[in-house]
């Protein structure tokens, strides 16, 4: 199985940025540990703070990969060009976020990503890529 995070804005800063929010690990030290606990697939990582860029890591891996774990950031909440790559490729995405965006400003609330998402997951912390892997396994 090979699966694929990809990252949006401002999630390079994770173990600075926020840490009451988002914690103090790097999800570099993060993804090791994934790799560790799921050494049976082959996962990839990509992280931009550009939405194109997004965009076209979703064109690049959304016909070959088994799964994509997609944390848009910001994103999620203004990029109809991502929900429509989302739309426009066949490898499942599941949208992840660390924090529960519910709980946060009405803003976040909206996601362009959910509507062509397999499912979403939010507000387990850096455990919501875990739930979102296992999601592919089963």
């Amino acid at each position: 199985m090979k699966l694929i995070i990809i990252n949006g804005p401002n999630l390079n800063l994770l173990g600075k940025r926020e840490p009451e929010v988002y914690g103090s690990k790097t999800f570099n030290a993060y993804f090791d540990e994934l790799k560790n606990k799921f050494s049976n697939i082959e996962l990839e990582y990509y992280q931009s703070n550009i939405e194109g860029e997004i965009i076209n890591k979703l064109h690049e891996v959304g016909f070959n990969f088994d799964g994509i774990i997609l944390n848009a950031a910001a994103y999620t909440h203004t990029s109809v060009g991502i929900g429509d790559a989302i739309k426009g490729i066949t490898t499942p995405v599941v949208e992840v976020h660390i924090s529960n965006v519910h709980s946060r400003e009405d803003f976040r609330h909206t996601s362009y990503i959910a509507g062509n998402a397999k499912g979403v997951i939010s507000g387990f912390g850096l455990d919501s890529y875990i739930l979102a892997i296992q999601s592919f396994i089963k």
